[in-house]
């Protein structure tokens, strides 16, 4: 753990990434999922909308100048504009929708299962399907997802531990045991829901780890062999 700041504790966080010197979090539960930017450095919310009440908001993704949200039961993905947050577009899917990320050619979904959906942006049609297993067990529960150096990240709900996932194979490369940071949250751990949400920055070399209804989020060092982007000319 490099670092630590406030985190709201009413988010019931689906998603979080990182981009422009900002975090962008999805929120859940039926009334209250909001989609909001925050500054990092005084979690300050910059802009913030909210979904109708009949949608539980799920997973995001970024894609170029979009933000992609997923929803859980309405088979119903909304697509934002990053800066404005003005609404440009909806794709549908079958089943659940639980976690989303961005390789930088396909979004890659989950649904609880240990099944992963690799999905054209375009129109949410199934390129492929990633079956996740740590030797021989599947692995399921899967849930927020974040694409790190080539790896997908996943959060495995009910669990503090996060997995390190091959994408062309499904296998588990390494886990992350993230109990400590649920110890770090001292007092306020009792009112912790889950671990759920990662988001990587890439020119600094920083991961950020929160969860549901937690009152900080962390910043750690990447694991060895992940390094920061190349400086931009």
């Amino acid at each position: 753990m490099t670092g630590e700041f406030a985190h709201d504790t009413s988010a019931f966080t689906q998603g979080l990434l990182y981009y422009d010197d900002a975090l962008f979090e999805s929120t859940g539960k039926y009334g209250q999922s909001r989609l909001r930017r925050v500054a990092p450095a005084n979690h300050t919310v910059t802009r913030e909308i909210q979904l109708p009440e009949d949608y539980f908001g799920e997973g995001l993704a970024r894609v170029d100048d979009q933000l992609f949200w997923l929803t859980w039961h309405a088979g119903r993905a909304f697509v934002f504009d990053i800066h404005s947050f003005e609404q440009v577009g909806t794709r549908r899917y079958e089943g659940e929708g639980w976690g989303l990320t961005y390789d930088g050619r396909h979004l890659i979904m989950s649904d609880g299962s240990a099944t992963l959906r690799v999905l054209d942006p375009g129109d949410f049609s199934v390129v492929r399907r990633i079956d996740v297993h740590d030797g021989g067990q599947a692995i399921d529960k899967l849930n927020e997802l974040e694409y790190i150096d080539g790896e997908i990240w996943a959060n495995i709900w009910y669990s503090d531990r996060i997995a390190r996932i091959d994408p062309d194979t499904g296998a588990i490369v390494a886990w992350l045991d993230a109990s400590t940071l649920r110890t770090a949250l001292g007092d306020a751990a009792s009112g912790a829901n889950v671990l759920n949400g990662i988001a990587w920055d890439p020119d600094q070399g920083r991961i950020y780890l929160t969860g549901k209804y937690w009152p900080k989020t962390f910043t750690v060092a990447p694991p060895r062999g992940i390094a920061p982007a190349p400086d931009r000319p």
